[in-house]
């Protein structure tokens, strides 16, 4: 089993899903009391957001950068930033090492297209939204990404940051985010990405108006296939 290193912390909230989600996928997939090899390296996110805010992204990149080479110099044998917005430097972060870093936006792809979906409607930090990053990525790999409009651009980052963050899930919160999916829907969108991983904590992919794609979950499996290539190739070969 290879070695996952996650780079957590943005927000914890979110990384202790990543944690669960990866042991229960090695268990589910190995049996018995099987659990992940994995490395947790979680930053201060105060200090992520100033730099956010700042729009010091360079700063960040550095940041992360040295955060992924330790992990990699610990044993890991792939990498993941476990947040979306910070996938706006992940290339820089990815120059750095010379294990493979695992991409959330190239995962959601892959899961889009099997699914045949076209046309997603993106709920994400604003920075996500609007940095382009995203949805130029998208675009590359044959999607075309919806965002909200400007107003509920600030309501689903508001949601994000002053409260899923910070571990409040609010059902008046929900509600305002479905209302944005129903206003999506009459727009054209044919699946929703839950494109923060802090999302999972207030919308179930699975009970949405249109099919939902958890991306903390895209992404951790996506991990736990890598982890578990070679040593399930090797059952496979002896079987």
């Amino acid at each position: 089993m290879e070695t996952i290193g996650l780079i957590g912390g943005m927000s914890f909230e979110s990384s202790a899903v990543y944690y669960r989600l990866v042991n229960e996928m090695v268990r589910d997939r190995k049996g018995g009391l099987a659990s992940a090899e994995l490395i947790l390296h979680s930053v201060n996110f105060e200090e992520i957001v100033a730099l956010q805010k700042a729009g010091d992204w360079d700063m960040a990149a550095r940041r992360l950068a040295d955060v992924a080479l330790r992990l990699q110099i610990a044993g890991a044998g792939c990498i993941l930033i476990c947040t979306n917005t910070m996938h706006l430097i992940a290339d820089k972060v990815a120059d750095k090492i010379s294990v493979p870093l695992i991409h959330i936006i190239d995962e959601t792809a892959k899961s889009l297209h099997v699914a045949g979906r076209k046309r997603p409607l993106l709920l994400a930090t604003r920075y996500t939204m609007e940095h382009g990053f995203y949805s130029d990525r998208m675009k590359s790999l044959g999607l075309d990404i919806m965002v909200p409009d400007a107003g509920d651009r600030t309501t689903v980052h508001d949601i994000i940051f002053n409260e899923l963050c910070a571990g409040k899930v609010l059902d008046s919160s929900r509600q305002k985010l479905l209302d944005v999916i129903a206003r999506a829907v009459e727009n054209g969108a044919d699946s929703i990405i839950l494109g923060c991983t802090e999302i999972c904590l207030i919308l179930d992919p699975d009970h949405l108006p249109l099919p939902g794609f958890d991306t903390t979950a895209i992404h951790a499996r996506a991990a736990v296939d890598f982890a578990l290539g070679a040593d399930e190739t090797a059952e496979e070969e002896a079987a």
